[in-house]
Parts: structure tokens; C-alpha cells; sequence
């Protein structure tokens, strides 16, 4: 998300909204309002890892090798024994 334009979040509101019409409950990262103040990467990353440990699985965006969070993210998921996949292999 850091360095992208709007942080990506049009993609991950995208992303959710399909996994939501196929009966998914998305546990989505870019539910913040980017409006306000940016806070630090490290306060978007804990709660983003706070969601990994709730999730039953990972959808992964396009391009998530070369973000450090979704890497993270990638890493613990796979620790715990989650099912990981692209986001198109969700929506099929």
C-alpha cells in the first residue's frame, strides 16, 4: 500500500467487494479513512496483522511480493497454517 496512489485502497475495496458477493467475510486493511492524518507504517501493519490471526485465509493482490506488509503478512498466515491464494483463486 505505501507509495501507491491512494495507498491502494480502490484495489482493496475492489478486491472485497467481490469476495463479499460470493459470501466471503473480507476482513479488509484499507478500511481506514485516508483523509486525515497519516499515521505510521508500523500502526497500519499491527492492525493489519491483527486481521491476518482472525482471517481463515489470504487473498492476495497483484504485485504483494514487493510490499514488505503483505510479505509479513504472507509469512505469518503461512505460519498459521492458512490457506493463501491470489485473489483470482478466491472468485473462481
Amino acid at each position: 500500500m505505501t507509495g501507491l496512489p491512494l495507498f491502494n485502497y480502490p484495489a482493496f475495496n475492489e478486491a472485497a467487494a467481490h469476495l463479499r458477493a460470493l459470501g466471503h467475510t473480507p476482513l479488509n486493511p484499507a478500511r481506514h479513512d485516508i483523509a486525515g492524518p497519516i499515521k505510521p507504517w508500523d500502526y497500519y501493519m499491527r492492525d493489519a496483522l491483527s486481521l491476518v490471526i482472525q482471517a481463515d485465509g489470504i487473498a492476495l493482490l497483484s504485485g504483494w511480493e514487493d510490499s514488505r506488509g503483505a510479505v509479513l503478512e504472507h509469512i505469518l498466515g503461512d505460519a498459521l497454517g492458512m490457506d493463501i491464494r491470489p485473489l483470482e483463486g478466491w472468485l473462481s
